[in-house]
């Protein structure tokens, strides 16, 4: 197919857009160049030029989705109540995300500019700067595994075998919500309790470096 000249005229958000609202309908198996310029009503040329290749187009979507998570400090809030909050609106985008592919790839632009307003705030409350930079991933990396294993408890269409009990990754939806704070308090009351004997974590590799973000991705 020959590119019309208003092809050319498409910018990248109209391309994400149309490719967020396929992965939402069929999926993200159902998202490619033909089926994004199907929707267009354009040739994939223009696509091509805008966005990359296919991966770059799945690397788009998954920052869409998980752009702008992180919440707005409240007056007062120390750094650990804040990463409560900071951890269940991340879990809640990627419920949204809903597929582990979109998911567990840490050097996201989405999940680097997340961890800003985290790292921050504890910084102001006195952490020192690689002793945030390391609780802040773990923070996110235990929300991002959480979140994983969520997106593929029930795969779409796929019947469940016999399990051993306990086996079933979908039997705690009752109390999947209260686990999952569990799971992220503790984990604050470890870097808490660290903090106060005045252990330092150990210096992450790369820090202070061009390379170091807060979850040790790309800048």
């Amino acid at each position: 197919m020959k590119p019309k000249p208003a092809d050319f005229d498409l910018d990248a958000d109209e391309i994400v857009s149309a490719a967020v609202d396929i992965f939402r309908e069929s999926g993200l198996d159902a998202v490619s160049m033909r089926s994004v310029s199907g929707r267009l009503g354009v040739s994939p040329v223009p696509l091509y030029s805008r966005i990359g290749n296919k991966q770059a187009l799945v690397e788009a979507i998954a920052d869409r989705l998980l752009s702008d998570v992180a919440p707005v400090v409240d007056e007062g809030e120390d750094w650990a109540e804040y990463a409560v909050r900071w951890a269940r609106a991340l879990r809640a985008r990627l419920r949204l995300a809903r597929d582990s592919r979109l998911i567990v790839t840490p050097h996201r632009t989405a999940y680097v500019e997340a961890s800003r307003p985290l790292i921050e705030v504890m910084r102001r409350d006195g952490m020192p700067a690689d002793a945030a930079v390391q609780a802040c991933r773990l923070v996110m990396w235990a929300t991002v595994g959480f979140g994983a294993v969520e997106s593929g408890a029930r795969p779409p269409g796929r019947r469940r075998g016999p399990t051993r009990p306990g086996g079933d990754p979908g039997g705690v939806e009752g109390e999947v919500d209260d686990l999952f704070d569990l799971h992220i308090r503790y984990l604050i009351q470890g870097i808490q309790g660290e903090q106060r004997t005045g252990r330092r974590a150990p210096r992450p590799r790369g820090y202070g470096t061009r390379r170091s973000t807060g979850t040790g991705g790309r800048r």
